[in-house]
């Protein structure tokens, strides 16, 4: 027997730190992760389960009872699941079932993912790195539960009844509890000790003041765009404070007009800067000048803050020497210098395009951005390497001047949410608007879908539209518009169809021309709406073939009313019969310190196969194609 201890008297030393590791949350973590972690490796064609039987009595439709086991036979993993569009297996995580040696044995991740190391690519170096972002995410899985977080009916409603736009959008932004839908380890950060989880993961919602220092201008580039200089935009983010950081260098015997000011993540400032760059520090090319006087939350990204002191204030973005997700999640001053420049480019030719505007499409721009260059690191690393990343910063725009009267902010990761009582976000989002399900994905197609469909047909210009990367306006739970957001480090022209300034050509990129629309197929349909329309489907609110012949209509009706643009439509079928199926999963399970060459990001794709195309049955007229 098991016995299960909660933390329900004050234990010395770190224990006490801990509460939300209990063997109960922690066993309802493994089998949440599990879960996901046979369904993305099975649709990514890594693991092959058995078909055994017929699902039990009192399965869904068309379920199927499955097997996964390990080569020698020992372990054996069991689940009842059902195969929808895209591959897409919907597994319940009821039915799971650990058979050690055909002994009834613990769901271990951990376990788990060393058994089966050797089929999911793993090399023994990599795996205890990889072990120990799965473990990081099961903690704050683990950490969520305890928490406690609103209902999907509260977040949909705005926690203050619509009051206060800011804060409805912050409870949204810190309530998310899944991270990426596809990656398996996508809550690793490691660097992070206990107090660190507690004071900057974004779940938590916990304040963050910002450290400022001073930088030295023979060593720092800062940009703007267009008409916003440096004084002005200190003065316009920090008030008085800029004179005080003057007087502070002049206090020191230092001349402020040799220096930037600049905001670092506290984190950042304590275990990397004050040891890594200490020449630097002593040398006085760096001085610390406190803390801000603004109060910030933590956004998924971990590394970007929301002012919550001043929400119309920008956001906040700054480097962080933390592994997560495939990447260290720096910034490169050489990109922070182009950075205001591309948002300028991009933002002018939103404007001008009118099959955008006619759908509310736009985008928060990166409007300043500062990079410090530390010569030393530089000399002595490869290009793209951490060490180049260490100390940077960018301000991009608030939201919240975009909203009208009556309208909420949520992160577009929002629709995959799924609260403790198993309701999807979506579906209260649905409820809270009256409308049909297919009526409200509709509204939801024209403002999200089209305009990146018309992107890639007018421009070859490809987003990282992902759920974090995306904010949807709201009306009485219906998006009416799609705001892009982290511009300058994820766009990307796929080709010579345009012809770009000097200052932003780094976007351009060489991509074959079969790839480009896999940033419809990939980026779209497979990382987000294959789970969004599994979602509706278990949830009963909308079945998955009228998921995708609504979102087949959004297109066809769109492309009728641009038919200059055939020529594109047929280079870039969407209603092909299938297209390459792009794994995110192998390529961290290759490389967990650096997925993808960001100045080559169709060189480390990893491929596997072909996935057949849920529009090809919708691509004539009234389906009849």
């Amino acid at each position: 027997m098991t016995v299960q201890l909660e933390s329900t008297v004050s234990l010395p030393g770190t224990a006490a730190a801990v509460p939300h590791l209990s063997g109960e949350r922690w066993d309802a973590a493994n089998r949440h992760l599990l879960r996901k972690a046979l369904a993305e490796f099975s649709h990514e064609r890594i693991l092959t389960p058995e078909h055994v039987a017929a699902a039990p009595a009192g399965a869904a439709p068309e379920a199927g009872l499955y097997r996964v086991r390990s080569a020698d036979g020992v372990h054996e993993y069991r689940f009842t699941a059902r195969i929808l569009e895209l591959e897409h297996w919907s597994i319940d995580a009821a039915s799971l079932r650990h058979l050690q040696d055909g002994t009834e044995a613990p769901l271990d991740v951990l376990e788990f993912i060393t058994v089966f190391h050797g089929p999911l690519g793993i090399n023994l170096q990599m795996l205890p790195v990889y072990l120990e972002e799965v473990s990081s995410t099961l903690a704050s899985y683990a950490y969520k539960q305890w928490a406690g977080q609103p209902s999907a009916a509260e977040l949909a409603a705005g926690i203050t009844g619509g009051l206060d736009a800011a804060a409805d959008f912050q409870a949204i932004e810190r309530s998310m509890t899944e991270g990426h839908p596809c990656f398996v380890a996508n809550n690793g950060r490691l660097g992070f000790g206990i107090s660190d989880y507690l004071s900057f993961a974004p779940e938590t919602g916990a304040p963050v003041q910002l450290e400022w220092i001073a930088v030295h201008r023979s060593h720092a580039v800062f940009t703007s765009s267009e008409g916003l200089d440096y004084t002005a935009h200190l003065e316009a983010e920090l008030g008085t404070l800029p004179g005080e950081f003057a007087r502070d260098l002049e206090l020191q015997g230092l001349d402020p007009n040799h220096y930037y000011f600049m905001p670092v993540h506290p984190w950042q400032w304590e275990n990397k800067l004050t040891v890594t760059f200490a020449a630097e520090i002593a040398r006085r090319r760096i001085v610390h000048l406190g803390t801000g006087a603004d109060t910030y939350q933590a956004q998924q990204s971990i590394r970007t803050f929301f002012n919550t002191s001043v929400p119309a204030r920008t956001y906040v973005k700054t480097a962080m020497s933390v592994l997560n997700m495939g990447f260290m999640r720096g910034l490169s001053p050489q990109y922070m210098k182009a950075t205001p420049a591309i948002n300028d480019w991009l933002r002018t030719l939103i404007e001008a395009e009118g099959a955008l505007q006619e759908r509310g499409f736009t985008m928060i721009g990166e409007i300043a951005a500062i990079g410090y260059h530390n010569r030393t690191y530089e000399a002595a690393s490869a290009t793209g390497s951490p060490y180049r990343k260490m100390l940077s910063a960018l301000w991009r725009e608030s939201p919240l001047p975009l909203l009208r009267d009556g309208q909420q902010l949520a992160t577009m990761a929002s629709l995959l949410h799924v609260d403790a009582s198993g309701k999807p976000m979506v579906s209260a989002l649905i409820e809270r608007s009256g409308m049909p399900a297919a009526e409200w994905l509709r509204r939801y197609f024209e403002a999200y879908l089209v305009p990146l469909v018309h992107c890639l047909f007018s421009y070859e210009l490809a987003f990282m539209p992902h759920g974090e990367n995306v904010i949807l306006v709201l009306e009485d739970g219906v998006p009416v518009r799609a705001v892009m957001k982290d511009i300058a480090e994820e766009i990307v022209v796929m080709g010579d169809r345009l012809n770009l300034p000097e200052e932003v050509a780094r976007i351009q990129t060489a991509i074959p021309d079969g790839e480009k629309v896999l940033a419809i197929f990939t980026d779209i349909f497979d990382c987000i709406f294959r789970f969004l329309s599994a979602l509706l489907e278990e949830d009963g609110m909308l079945g998955q073939d009228t998921f995708w012949e609504t979102a087949a209509a959004a297109i066809r009706d769109y492309q009728d009313q641009h038919p200059e643009l055939a020529g594109q439509f047929a280079r870039h079928d969407l209603f092909a019969a299938d297209f390459e199926l792009s794994c995110l999963n192998r390529l961290q399970l290759r490389n967990n310190q650096q997925m993808l060459d960001l100045t080559d990001p169709s060189g480390g794709l990893q491929m596997a196969g072909r996935l057949a195309n849920p529009l090809a049955r919708f691509g004539g007229r009234q389906g009849s194609r």
